[in-house]
């Protein structure tokens, strides 16, 4: 039998409001199977509200135009951005930012404590340790130019972790849980705050070689894709597709037939900015063809400013570079920067034997860029509100490895530290035994960091929470604790 076309009295059957119009393809769907089509709309949709609201709004708040549209935040905060500096492979407490004497005094005598079942003999430290700034904060002769800067670093002595492998030490560190998939770090600051600049990725990674666990560092897992952080290999050819095949004029003729075509799929939504947030989409793709290639470029910088990162030296040009990209992006609104330190390797730090070299290969190609980082970003006026974060998973043992010169993975006491964005400069915050192998005062836990990194920028972490699965997930699970000593 031929069903007949849909007319105006067939219309004005099925209670269409306007008799003798065209029935859209929602309309049709809110009004026929009993609406149940329509509900599977609306419930995807009110999901995606959720998303772009539950975050810094309280309740009873109007949607906000698009999930990426800046947020307000739980708190005042005293950071707007951050830019992390990770160093994959966990970089040795002991010979970095916390020196110990009785370690040296015992070098070769076994440890007081067995490692992984094992009895070792203890390792010194082979680089000398030195006063600086007027705080006079101890810093190795690794980094030399980081330690011009120490008044400004908050060093973080007593940091404790729950796993003492790469791959579970690097997604507990991004995203707070080491076996199951999280949305990272990024992630969740991005969809708790929106960003500042709707022309360009709210949250950017940056790593030139292979990432241990790769995107799962920086994504958005549950949360909704467009969270997630958009990865940059190559800073010199940082996106791909931002010129197109097609000529502007032309892109502007289909982009504009589209949002016609967008206006009659919307009718009888017309206020509906989820919706809306989906055809914006198109427009912040054309409009980053415009604005990223300035944004991603470095041909603008002075070679002066090239200097002060290390971009005109081989040992230091491939980090200096992230770090200048990472302050031209938070300069443009870019809310998260995430640089990985991954030339050479997964796990550069990683020094199991060798440690001499290793880590003065590491420390050669990072110690210069991120000093100029930190200087460029103060002159400029915007340390204050960008908070910058160094580190690794985890540290290292004081214990030699095997007869190899090397240090084994270590969770039980490392380091790592802040600048800007609210914390105290100048400082040193707990502390570990007299060899550097357990916290012993003040011990900062990766979920206590995660939620003073999300307090500095005015959320909550308890607040900041995401339904899924029928449960209210947040980054820090049911833990963490605001280390507020540490806050200016």
């Amino acid at each position: 039998m031929e069903i007949p076309p849909f007319s105006a009295p067939r219309l004005a059957s099925l209670g269409h409001p306007m008799m003798g119009h065209p029935m859209t393809r929602r309309q049709l769907l809110q009004r026929t199977g009993g609406g149940f089509g329509g509900l599977a709309l609306a419930a995807l949709l009110a999901d995606e509200s959720a998303a772009a609201n539950e975050a810094g709004l309280t309740a009873g708040a109007a949607p906000v135009p698009a999930p990426m549209s800046a947020k307000r935040p739980h708190l005042t905060p005293r950071a707007k951005r951050v830019i992390f500096l990770f160093m994959p492979g966990g970089p040795s407490q002991v010979d970095t930012f916390d020196p110990k004497p009785q370690l040296t005094r015992d070098d070769g005598k076994p440890a007081p404590k067995l490692y992984l079942g094992q009895q070792r003999n203890l390792l010194a430290s082979p680089w000398k340790f030195q006063r600086y700034g007027e705080s006079g904060l101890d810093v190795s002769e690794l980094f030399p130019h980081v330690a011009q800067r120490v008044d400004d670093l908050c060093v973080i002595r007593s940091m404790v972790t729950d796993d003492p492998n790469h791959p579970g030490g690097c997604l507990l560190m991004h995203t707070g849980e080491r076996v199951s998939s999280r949305p990272s770090l990024g992630a969740w600051v991005n969809y708790g705050l929106g960003s500042e600049n709707r022309n360009l990725p709210g949250f950017v990674a940056i790593g030139p070689g292979p990432i241990i666990e790769g995107a799962r560092q920086y994504g958005a897992s549950f949360l909704p894709a467009t969270y997630q952080g958009t990865f940059v290999s190559n800073p010199d050819q940082p996106l791909k597709n931002l010129s197109g095949t097609v000529a502007r004029d032309r892109q502007r003729q289909e982009l504009n037939a589209l949002s016609q075509l967008n206006e009659l799929h919307r009718i009888g939504r017309a206020d509906d900015s989820r919706l809306s947030a989906r055809i914006d989409s198109f427009e912040l793709a054309y409009r980053m063809q415009t604005t990223a290639p300035e944004a991603f470029s470095l041909a603008g910088e002075t070679a002066e400013t090239g200097k002060l990162y290390g971009v005109d030296q081989p040992q230091t040009e491939i980090f200096g570079k992230q770090c200048l990209l990472a302050r031209r992006l938070v300069e443009r609104g870019v809310r998260f920067v995430q640089l990985y330190h991954t030339t050479g390797g997964f796990q550069p730090w990683d020094q199991h034997s060798d440690l001499k070299g290793g880590h003065e290969k590491n420390a050669l190609a990072t110690d210069l860029p991120i000093a100029g980082l930190l200087q460029d970003l103060k002159q400029r006026g915007l340390l204050d509100e960008t908070l910058v974060i160094w580190g690794g998973e985890f540290g290292r043992t004081p214990a030699r490895e095997g007869a190899a010169n090397g240090r084994d993975h270590h969770p039980f006491g490392f380091t790592m530290w802040m600048a800007g964005g609210g914390v105290k400069g100048g400082m040193a915050y707990g502390a570990t035994d007299e060899y550097g192998w357990d916290a012993v005062e003040n011990p900062v836990h990766v979920h206590d960091l995660h939620a003073t990194i999300l307090h500095l920028l005015g959320l909550d972490h308890e607040l900041l929470t995401y339904r899924f699965a029928g449960r209210d997930f947040r980054l820090t699970d049911v833990y963490g604790d605001v280390v507020k000593s540490i806050i200016a």
